[in-house]
C-alpha cells in the first residue's frame, strides 16, 4: 500500500511539473505571423564581365513574405519574388527564404538564400532595411520599409559559362 501511494504522487507530481512547464513554454514562446508585400528594383548587376543597368534591360519584381518572429530579435522570413523583364521578355521566380535580426530604431539586417526556379542559378542575398511604423491604429498594413539587397547567385548553367551575377537592388514594402 505504501508503495502506491507513493507511485500516486510521483505521478502527480510529475503531471503537476509537466504542466507548469508546458504552460510557462507556452507564455514565453508567443510567436508573431505577419507578412509583407511590395516591389524590388534591380539597379546594377554585374555578371560574366559586364555591368548592366536599369536603363540597359528594365526588371522588377513583386515579393510577397510571410515572417514568423518570437519574443527575441530574429525573425523567420518565407519570401517569393514573381519577377518580369524586358528585352528578351522573361518571367521568373525566386524562392528566398532567409533570417532577419532587428537592431534598433526600426533597422534591420538578415541574409537571405534564393533558388531561382527552373534555372541553374542559386545564391544568397544580404540586405539591410528600416521601417516605419504607421500611426494609424486601423488597418491591414502597419508598416512601411526600404530595403537595400545585394544578391549574389552561382550561375552554372550545362554547356555555358559561369556568370556569377551580383546585384544591387531596393525594395520597398509594406509590413503588416
Amino acid at each position: 500500500m505504501g508503495q502506491t501511494i507513493w507511485s500516486r504522487g510521483l505521478v502527480l507530481s510529475m503531471l503537476a511539473v509537466l504542466l507548469l512547464v508546458g504552460s510557462a513554454a507556452t507564455a514565453n514562446a508567443q510567436v508573431t505571423v505577419g507578412g509583407h508585400v511590395g516591389f524590388v528594383i534591380p539597379w546594377v548587376t554585374h555578371a560574366g564581365g559586364q555591368t548592366t543597368t536599369i536603363a540597359d534591360r528594365f526588371q522588377i519584381g513583386f515579393p510577397i513574405g510571410v515572417t514568423f518572429k518570437g519574443q527575441g530579435r530574429l525573425a523567420l522570413d518565407l519570401e517569393m519574388v514573381p519577377s518580369i523583364a524586358g528585352s528578351p521578355q522573361t518571367v521568373t521566380l525566386t524562392v528566398d527564404p532567409g533570417v532577419v535580426w532587428s537592431l534598433s530604431h526600426g533597422v534591420g539586417i538578415g541574409m537571405r538564400m534564393a533558388f531561382d526556379v527552373n534555372s541553374s542559378q542559386f545564391g544568397f542575398i544580404p540586405l539591410v532595411n528600416k521601417g516605419w511604423d504607421f500611426k494609424a491604429p486601423k488597418g491591414i498594413f502597419k508598416r512601411f520599409f526600404v530595403e537595400a539587397d545585394f544578391p549574389f547567385k552561382f550561375n552554372r548553367p550545362a554547356g555555358g559559362p559561369n556568370t556569377n551575377p551580383f546585384t544591387f537592388a531596393t525594395h520597398f514594402g509594406l509590413g503588416f
